[in-house]
């Protein structure tokens, strides 16, 4: 079922013994809390860890000019783009498509690199509609915990609050990471020392 920022935000309320918000800008202290604090806490969560629903790939568009210093190529980040995971080379000419493994920096928006058409993995921001149950009961519960000192002023309460959240973290990084295959260790000096 796919689920509003602001329907998030009023099951965030609830939980809180506070009435629902209509829209953020309805004028009440719970609307301008949850305007204020939902895209951080939104941006935040996502950011925390690599969800396999908000997890991109795309091929950067080279920037005219080259960077002052360490590297050859500047590249625009999406810009939807919240967190880099890796950065490699495309299909495309003589390399074999590689999503990782190639030295980056980020600096004022840009990807600077050595690599010429380079694949950027990366975190995006999707549509509350992309999210899944678990993220949408993470996301609710930090909501709650992040809204409750505002709303309540009960630091007992919000602690509460975010050691609940916290663990419903953990749920959803559990739920979400047993919807993929494992990531295999293919380069690891100590296996390579042993011969």
């Amino acid at each position: 079922m796919a689920v509003s920022d602001i329907a998030l935000c009023g099951n965030a309320l609830i939980r809180l013994g506070a009435e629902p918000i209509t829209a953020f800008e309805e004028g009440t202290a719970e609307a301008d809390i949850a305007g204020a604090l939902y895209p951080v806490v939104r941006d935040g969560l996502l950011s925390a860890y690599p969800w396999s629903f908000a997890t991109a790939q795309r091929v950067l568009a080279q920037l005219s000019g080259t960077p002052v210093a360490d590297f050859a190529f500047a590249y625009q980040l999406p810009a939807d783009f919240l967190r880099s995971l890796s950065l490699g080379v495309s299909g495309e000419g003589r390399y074999p498509a590689s999503g990782r493994g190639a030295a980056f920096r980020i600096h004022e928006r840009r990807i600077h690199t050595n690599v010429e058409m380079p694949v950027l993995t990366y975190i995006f921001r999707p549509s509350e509609s992309a999210f899944p149950p678990y993220f949408d009961k993470a996301l609710t519960d930090r909501l709650s915990a992040e809204f409750c000192l505002p709303i309540t002023e009960n630091t007992a309460r919000a602690d509460l609050l975010h050691k609940l959240a916290e663990h419903s973290f953990q749920q959803a990084k559990t739920a979400d990471a047993q919807g993929q295959s494992p990531q295999r260790i293919e380069d690891f000096t100590l296996i390579e020392a042993r011969g």
